[in-house]
């Protein structure tokens, strides 16, 4: 039976850190969804279609890893394509006590048996957030090492823009 795991987040942009737990994950499973979350009402950097063509490139060498986007409640995206599993990934215990209410919210709402998995990003991303880089490539600030390279010049490209 294929194991059917989903990781989810909003990956504005995948970092280091994201990597990290989705090479362990698709380790662990069968097939590993990378499931984008597409907030309209947010004014990401990289738009949706830009975030699912640079994770695309990022996971390019996992076979059993693919990228798809969904709206709304995480939930009914598990339930609408039967995952076994919800991947989540712990930077602190700070991420604890949230995660840990999300996941027994979502536990009510996932119709059949789908678990939520945590798992400890690797001591040297665990600093990293998407919020953090952002802000530190918006000063300019050198965010080599906690990006895949090749996004990089994506993101100065980004801030370049927004301060013409």
């Amino acid at each position: 039976m294929e194991r059917k795991a989903l990781y989810a987040g909003s990956f504005d942009p995948i970092t280091n850190g994201h990597l990290n737990i989705i090479e362990r994950a698709s380790r662990m499973y069968d097939k590993l969804t990378v499931g984008v979350i597409n907030n309209p009402s947010k004014n990401g950097l990289f738009s949706l279609e830009e975030r699912m063509e640079l994770i695309r490139r990022a996971v390019s060498h996992l076979d059993n890893v693919v990228v798809d986007t969904f709206g709304g409640l995480l939930a009914d995206y598990v339930n609408d394509n039967s995952f076994d599993v919800v991947v989540r990934g712990l930077r602190a215990t700070t991420d604890f006590e949230y995660e840990l209410q999300m996941a027994q919210m979502n536990d009510r709402l996932f119709i059949g048996s789908t678990e939520t998995v945590f798992l400890m990003t690797a001591p040297e991303y665990s600093f990293i957030s998407s919020s953090l880089i952002k802000e530190v490539a918006s000063y300019g600030g050198d965010i080599s090492g906690l990006v895949p390279d090749f996004l990089i010049e994506s993101i100065d490209n980004k801030y370049c823009r927004q301060k013409q």
